[in-house]
This record gives structure tokens, C-alpha cells and sequence, in this order.
């Protein structure tokens, strides 16, 4: 930035103007973090404000020039700003990255597999496809972000990822250096493979792979402070089941099964892993659990029970309580807002499924912040 400022309006208003600009994506002010090129103010009140965009071809570009113009057209005394773009070297790029990640932060680092993490993290499993797993995924992602929490999702279904759509995301994500800046939808941060995928392409990949691609979304994402991530896994107990328990070996597992009995002895078996992976099942959410007609009595579709029945053979199982945390009705709704990138407990709060969900979601929330793992810094007494 320019030392010295001179002109109408003050030069430190247009700075501390400045200074209340976040990158949308970072979620830290430009000029800490070096974004801010050159500031110009000409006599008749015009301010040229240059900024540094990370990339070229940055997705947040025109977020950043109406914020940067918000900002400081506020000025007292600024008759028009103009905002100039250009992009930062590599350099620049690996000193931004060192002041977001911590100068000497490791690069290849799962923040949420330390022991000083509070995020709590969930790992939405099901025993077969088709319960509506991904829809309680994101459904409870807005639900909790709603709430005020700091919230990412993780489409871990890498050969039926469908999260970008259900949260209406068309963003890419943005890579500076290695670190990898995840899109932002109803103020929940998403990583998916169909972000890098093109088009509608299947991805055909062994074990080793989906382990990797797994790794980079935990490690090279910068997920920032999260309250809460959810891990939309896919069906079964596959190589991702195996590769969660191994990456982030704190996550609890919460299983999503219809109230059919064949649907949920399968679900059970995911929520069984937990015995050979040591991680704890935070409770069953029962979806499709019956149709609410216009005269107000219920049909089951699909039988009744199956939730309640994972619930107590798990219990069984592990050894501790495995709660049936709700019961979803089957509302066209729910479908209607997933395929329109709209979560229903945003779209239509007032529906039942939408409700249902939000009690879910009330649930979690109120959960305490992880402290299982942390370090207290003691040092046994020597006798």
C-alpha cells in the first residue's frame, strides 16, 4: 500500500474502511492478509483502490469489488471509488498461505484429527443407498449454520457425490499454492469431487484413490474454524468407512436408515463398524418414516420400527446408549428442495419433514464442542 496518502477524504478512514473488508472465502480482512495493492485519493473525492486476487480467474472477484466499493464509498467525503484487480505472484501466494495456515504449520495436516480439536464431526452413514442420507446431510448442514455455527460439509460419496447440487452450489474451488479454499453455500463451506470433475463424468477408482482423494479434502481444504463438519459417506462399509475411522479417528458415526426392517438390519451393520474402528455412534435418524395425509392420519409406506430397531441393536452392540435422535416423514417437498439447490429447513420451515430435521439439528447443536483427545499439558508427579 501506498505510505503516504494525501488528499480528501482521510486516509486512515479509507484504511480502517478498508480494514472491515473479509475475503469471502477466508473470512479475514484484506490488508491482513496482503490483498490490498495500492490505495489512490484524488482531490475531487475519488479513491482507486487496487486489489490482489489470489488467482487468476477468482470466482469471488466481483464479491470483492462490491465489498471493497461498499466499504469505502461509506467514507465521508469519497465521491465514487474505483476498483482495480490484478493477481498475486507466487510469492505473494505462499506468504498468504503462511498467514492463514501459520507460518510453521504443516501442509499435509488434518486439523481435525489433532488433539487439540473442538470440531465435532459426523460421519452420516447408511447401510445401503436410496435412505436419504445426503438429504439429512445437508439439510442438518443449513440447519446448524442457521443456528450460528461455523459448519463444512465433506461429500465423501465420491462415486455418488450429489451434495453441490442439494446445496445449490456451481462454484469451483479456488487453489492458492496448496491450499485449497472450499465454495461457501447458506454459510456452509462444501468440498465435493463433482467440484473437479467435468460435467457429469463417473469417477472409476480403486481403494487407494478414494483414500487419497479423502486425505486431500480433510488436509489441503482450508476449512478454518469449524463448530461442525459432516461427512457425507457412502453407502456400506467400503474403503471411505475404513478411511474416515483412519484419518479422523475422532468422528462419530450417525446412522440414517428407512423403517424397513431389511433396510435397517443393513443399516445396523454400518452402524456396527464402530466396534472394529473404536468410534463412538452418535445416535439413528429413522427418514421416509410415514406420509401424513390430508385427513390427517399416517400411512407407513415402507413399515414401522426400523429406526427404533437399529437404535436398540446397537445399544446392544456397543455397549452405550445409541439414541433414535428423530423420525422423518416422506414430504415431496424435501425431494422438491434438494433438486432446486434449496434446503427445506431454509425453503419451507414450516413443513413437517422441515421441522423433524431441525429438532435433529437442535440436538447436535447443543453438543459441546469436542474436548475427547485434548491435551491438558499435565506432567505426572515422579514418587
Amino acid at each position: 500500500m501506498s505510505e503516504t496518502l494525501t488528499g480528501t477524504p482521510a486516509p486512515d478512514a479509507v484504511n480502517a474502511a478498508l480494514a472491515t473488508v473479509q475475503d469471502p472465502e477466508i473470512n479475514r480482512p484484506l490488508p491482513e492478509l496482503g490483498m490490498i495493492k495500492d490505495v489512490r485519493i484524488g482531490d475531487d473525492g475519488l479513491v482507486e483502490v487496487d486489489v490482489y486476487l489470489t488467482v487468476a480467474g477468482c470466482p469471488m472477484r466481483e464479491t470483492i469489488t462490491s465489498r471493497v466499493t461498499e466499504a469505502v464509498g461509506q467514507v465521508a467525503g469519497v465521491t465514487a471509488v474505483k476498483v482495480g484487480l490484478d493477481v498475486m505472484d507466487d510469492a505473494q501466494r505462499a506468504e498468504l498461505r503462511k498467514t492463514v495456515r501459520g507460518t510453521d504449520a504443516p501442509d499435509a495436516v488434518i486439523p481435525f484429527a489433532q488433539p487439540g480439536s473442538l470440531t465435532r464431526v459426523y460421519a452420516v452413514a447408511s447401510g445401503k443407498g436410496g435412505v436419504g442420507k445426503s438429504s439429512v446431510t445437508v439439510n442438518l448442514a443449513a440447519a446448524l449454520a442457521k443456528r450460528g455455527l461455523s459448519v463444512g460439509v465433506v461429500d465423501a460419496d465420491i462415486y455418488g457425490h450429489s451434495v453441490p447440487r442439494m446445496l445449490g452450489v456451481d462454484d469451483k474451488p479456488t487453489q492458492v499454492d496448496n491450499m485449497i479454499m472450499p465454495p461457501q453455500s447458506y454459510g456452509v463451506k462444501v468440498i465435493s469431487i463433482g467440484m473437479f470433475t467435468p460435467g457429469n463424468t463417473p469417477v472409476v477408482w480403486r481403494g487407494p484413490m478414494l483414500h487419497r482423494a479423502l486425505q486431500q479434502f480433510l488436509a489441503d481444504v482450508w476449512w478454518g474454524d469449524l463448530d461442525v463438519l459432516l461427512m457425507d459417506l457412502p453407502p456400506g462399509t467400503g474403503d471411505v468407512a475404513i478411511s474416515v475411522a483412519q484419518l479422523v479417528p475422532n468422528a462419530e458415526i450417525l446412522v440414517v436408515t428407512t423403517p424397513q426392517q431389511a433396510a435397517a438390519e443393513v443399516a445396523e451393520r454400518a452402524g456396527a463398524i464402530a466396534t472394529q474402528t473404536h468410534q463412538q455412534v452418535v445416535g439413528v435418524v429413522e427418514n421416509m418414516s410415514w406420509l401424513e395425509l390430508p385427513d390427517g392420519s399416517r400411512m407407513e409406506l415402507f413399515g414401522a420400527g426400523g429406526g427404533q430397531a437399529v437404535s436398540d441393536a446397537l445399544t446392544k452392540t456397543l455397549g452405550a446408549r445409541v439414541p433414535l435422535l428423530g423420525q422423518i416423514p416422506l414430504d415431496t417437498r424435501l425431494r422438491e428442495a434438494g433438486d432446486a439447490g434449496a434446503p427445506i429447513v431454509l425453503a419451507q420451515p414450516d413443513a413437517p419433514a422441515a421441522q423433524s430435521l431441525e429438532k435433529i439439528a437442535e440436538g447436535l447443536a447443543v453438543r459441546s464442542r469436542g474436548l475427547s483427545g485434548m491435551s491438558l499439558n499435565l506432567t505426572p508427579v515422579r514418587r
